[in-house]
């Protein structure tokens, strides 16, 4: 069973996004990299694009598919984390943790409420 922890957000793209004043961490979940399994690239956005809920801003790429990165919310990038370009199995051994992914500088707060629950997350996985 996936790894879904308490304290984030998640979108039905199976990122997770935990919420830090102003700033959203974002990230690949436990579920989405052991469903891709050996992630061997990581193409993340560029610092300073604008971004809209949704919008694909970066891709991952594992040794049995190609996936996009979707931004959970509307904002600003900030940062990236460039510890998984180098080493993109660190989205493997650690999703919520080393392997977060980029930072937005959030532009609505209220698309937070469009995110789901650790709760509504777990039945949305368990579908599968």
């Amino acid at each position: 069973m996936a790894n879904v922890i308490d304290g984030v957000k998640y979108t039905k793209e199976h990122e997770w996004i935990k919420i830090e004043g102003d700033v959203a961490i974002e990230g690949l979940t436990d579920y989405a990299q052991s469903e891709l399994s050996d992630i061997v690239m990581v193409e993340l956005p560029d610092v300073g694009r604008k971004t809209k809920a949704g919008d694909a801003i970066g891709t991952i790429e594992a040794v049995k598919a190609v996936t996009d990165i979707y931004a959970g919310l509307s904002g600003e990038v900030t940062e990236v984390n460039e510890k998984v370009t180098a080493d993109p199995a660190l989205v493997n051994k650690d999703p919520y943790g080393e392997g977060w992914l980029y930072k937005i500088k959030i532009e609505d707060a209220k698309e937070v409420d469009n995110l789901l629950s650790p709760e509504q997350y777990k039945e949305l996985i368990e579908k599968k």
